[in-house]
C-alpha cells in the first residue's frame, strides 16, 4: 500500500500541475473546445488527492481520518510530527523519500489554498462592481490585450457612463500582463478572472445594452465562444456580438446559426483596414496618377507583400481602380515562388489573359503583374523595382513592423534615384511606433513622406468597430435593393455594400458626371455613364472574389456555391433590366 499511494500522491499532483499549465494557455485550452477551468481550483483538488493519498497508509486506509488530515495541511493546520511518527510502519528504503514528498505536500499545499482564496476574492469583488452597473451599457470583452484595450479605452473617450469589462484577467503572466491591467484600472474597468462564459454576466437590466466582443489573440477561440454566447444571450434584447475573425469557417458559421434577438458582426480586421484605405485615403491613389498627352491618368500601384493584406490589397485594387479617365496598372511582390498559383487559384477569372490587361468597352480594365520568389532584401527586388517607371503608389504589407518600415524606407531611396515620389503607405501596427514615424525626417531634413498606417489605436477605435462611417453608407446601399437582415446576416451582401460604397465617393471625388446626383436627377447623358462605369467596377469586383463566368446569360446558370454568374460579361451584352439596375445602383 506504501508504494502505491506513494506514487499515486505524486502522480495526481504531477497530472493537475500539468493541466493547469495548459488551462493557463487558451491557446492549447482551446483545441479541447470547453471552458476554461480555474488554475487554482485545479491545482488545490490535486494537492488534497495528493495529501489524501500520502496520508491513506498512515491512517491504516482510514478515509475520514484521512480527509480530515488532507484538510488540514491545505489549511497548514498539520503538524508534520503526524507523518513522523505514521511512516515508523513503512519500508526503511522508502522513508526518506517519503518524508521528502510529504514535506514538498506540506509546504506548497497551504500556497494553492492561498490562491484560491484570493482567487475568489477578486472575482467576488468583480461581480459586486458588476451589479453597481446593472444600469448602464456593459461592454464585455472576452480578453485583455492591447486590442480590447485600445477599443475599451476609445468607448470610454466617447461615453463616460460606458461600463467595461473584461474577462479571463490573470495577474500571473509577466510585466505585460501587469500593464495592461494597470491601464485597464485607470479606466475604470471590471476585471474577471473567469472566462467571458463562466464569468455571471446575464444579470443586467434588460433596458441596457450588452455588447459581446470576442478579440482574443486565437481566432478559433473567439469563434468558439461566439457561438456559445448566442446560446446563451439569444432570447435577451439589446444584445451585439461581435466576432474578430478573419477566417471562412466564421462567416459560414454566423450566418447559418440562430442568432434569435442577438445582433451579431463579424470583424475581418484584414479587410476594414483596406477598406478604410481605399475611403479614407482615395486621394492617395488617385490623386497620384501621371497624366499622358491625350489626358488619361494612369495608377501604377505597387503592393510589396502578398498575405493577407496584400492579398485584400490587390483584389480591392482591381475594382476601386475601374474609373472614366484613367488606367490601371498593378504590380505585386513577394518571396513565396508559388504566389501567383496561389492568388490565381483565389481569383482565375481576374488574372485571366482573356481581361488582364486587355482594353473592352463596358468590361473591367486593368493590367495586374505579380512577381513570386523574390525577396524585399535582394538585389533582384531592387532591379525589379528600377522597371517601374512610372509608379505612383506603393502599400508594403510584410506582416513584420520592423521590415515594414525598413523596405518602406527603401523604396523611398529607390524611387528617389529614379526621379520618382510615389505615394509609400506601410503599415505599422505599434501605435507608438507609427506616431514616433509620422513626418520622420533624415539627418539633412529631408523627409521620407511615408504614411504608416493600420497601427491597433487607429484600427480598434470605437468609430471603426461600432460606429462606422463607411458601413452606414454601405447599409443605405444595401436597402435599395434587399433587407437590412440580410446586410448583417450574409456575408456576399456585406462584402459587395461595402465596395459598391466605397467606389461611389471615389467616383464624386473622380469629377464623373453624376456621380454626386440620385437616379432621377440623371441626364440621359450622365445615366449611361453611371451604368457602365458601375458594370464595370462590378465585373472586376466579382472575379476579385473569386467569381467566373457561367457560359450562359440565362439566369438559371447562375450557381454562388461555385461562384459562377450570368452577367460577367460586357455591358452591351447585358439585359435592359441588368442594365437598369446597374444605373440603380450607381447613383446615390
Amino acid at each position: 500500500m506504501w508504494v502505491w499511494c506513494f506514487f499515486l500522491s505524486i502522480g495526481s499532483l504531477g497530472v493537475t500541475a500539468a493541466l493547469a499549465f495548459l488551462v493557463s494557455s487558451s491557446r492549447w485550452w482551446s483545441l479541447f473546445g470547453k471552458r476554461k477551468p480555474r488554475v487554482f481550483n485545479l491545482l488545490l483538488g490535486g494537492a488534497f488527492v495528493a495529501a489524501l493519498l500520502m496520508f491513506f497508509p498512515i491512517h491504516n486506509g482510514a478515509v475520514f481520518l484521512s480527509v480530515f488530515n488532507a484538510v488540514q495541511v491545505l489549511a497548514a493546520g498539520c503538524e508534520f510530527g503526524v507523518v513522523a511518527e505514521g511512516i515508523g510502519a513503512c519500508d526503511a528504503w522508502l522513508s526518506d523519500a517519503y518524508k521528502t514528498w510529504a514535506a514538498a505536500v506540506y509546504a506548497v499545499a497551504p500556497l494553492f489554498t492561498f490562491g484560491f482564496v484570493l482567487s475568489f476574492v477578486k472575482n467576488l469583488s468583480a461581480r459586486l462592481r458588476y451589479l453597481g452597473v446593472f444600469f448602464r451599457d456593459a461592454y464585455i470583452f472576452s480578453e485583455l490585450n492591447e486590442k480590447s484595450l485600445a477599443l475599451a479605452s476609445d468607448i470610454k473617450k466617447n461615453n463616460k457612463r460606458a461600463a467595461l469589462v473584461f474577462t479571463d484577467v490573470f495577474d500571473s503572466e509577466g510585466e505585460t500582463v501587469y500593464e495592461l491591467i494597470d491601464r485597464a484600472k485607470q479606466l475604470g474597468a471590471i476585471c474577471f478572472k473567469d472566462d467571458v462564459l463562466v464569468a455571471e454576466l446575464s444579470t443586467h437590466s434588460a433596458r441596457k445594452e450588452l455588447l459581446f466582443f470576442t478579440i482574443g489573440e486565437d481566432e478559433t477561440e473567439n469563434l468558439n465562444q461566439a457561438l456559445k454566447l448566442i446560446e446563451r444571450y439569444r432570447a435577451r434584447l439589446k444584445t451585439h456580438l461581435y466576432v474578430f475573425s478573419t477566417g471562412v469557417e466564421s462567416a459560414l458559421l454566423l450566418t447559418e446559426i440562430d442568432k434569435g434577438e442577438i445582433r451579431v458582426r463579424r470583424i475581418n480586421e484584414v479587410q476594414s483596414l483596406i477598406n478604410r484605405i481605399l475611403y479614407e485615403r482615395a486621394d492617395s491613389i488617385f490623386g497620384s496618377a501621371w497624366q499622358t498627352a491625350d489626358g488619361t491618368k494612369h495608377i501604377s500601384a505597387v503592393v510589396v507583400g502578398m498575405g493577407r493584406h496584400g492579398t485584400e490589397m490587390v483584389k480591392a485594387l482591381a475594382w476601386f481602380g475601374q474609373m472614366d479617365g484613367y488606367r490601371l496598372e498593378i504590380n505585386a511582390f513577394d518571396c513565396d515562388p508559388l504566389m501567383q498559383e496561389k492568388f490565381t487559384a483565389l481569383a482565375p477569372e481576374l488574372m485571366s489573359p482573356a481581361y488582364n490587361g486587355v482594353v473592352v468597352p463596358g468590361e473591367a480594365q486593368y493590367s495586374i503583374t505579380l512577381h513570386p520568389d523574390v525577396s524585399v532584401e535582394t538585389a533582384s527586388f531592387a532591379g525589379e523595382i528600377a522597371k517601374l517607371e512610372n509608379a505612383t503608389y506603393v502599400l508594403v504589407a510584410l506582416g513584420d513592423d520592423e521590415l515594414n518600415i525598413a523596405t518602406a524606407v527603401n523604396l523611398r531611396m529607390y524611387f528617389e534615384r529614379m526621379k520618382l515620389h510615389p505615394v509609400i503607405q506601410a503599415i505599422v501596427y505599434n501605435s507608438q511606433q507609427r506616431k514616433a514615424l509620422e513626418g520622420v525626417r533624415n539627418y539633412r531634413g529631408q523627409a521620407y513622406d511615408i504614411a504608416f498606417i493600420g497601427d491597433i489605436e487607429s484600427s480598434y477605435a470605437a468609430d471603426v468597430i461600432l460606429d462606422s462611417e463607411l458601413e452606414a453608407k454601405a447599409l443605405a446601399r444595401h436597402l435599395k435593393w434587399g433587407k437590412e437582415e440580410e446586410f448583417w446576416t450574409y456575408e456576399y451582401n456585406y462584402r459587395s455594400s461595402m465596395a459598391s460604397a466605397i467606389h461611389r465617393e471615389a467616383r464624386i471625388l473622380c469629377g464623373i458626371p453624376g456621380a454626386d446626383k440620385a437616379e432621377e436627377e440623371l441626364t440621359e447623358e450622365e445615366s449611361d455613364i453611371i451604368s457602365v462605369l458601375e458594370h464595370r467596377r462590378w465585373n472586376a469586383y466579382m472575379r476579385a472574389e473569386g467569381y467566373v463566368y457561367s457560359g450562359s446569360k440565362d439566369k438559371a446558370s447562375r450557381n454562388d456555391l461555385a461562384k459562377m454568374h450570368h452577367d460577367l460579361v460586357q455591358y452591351a451584352e447585358l439585359t435592359a433590366e441588368e442594365q437598369e439596375k446597374d444605373r440603380k445602383v450607381g447613383t446615390s
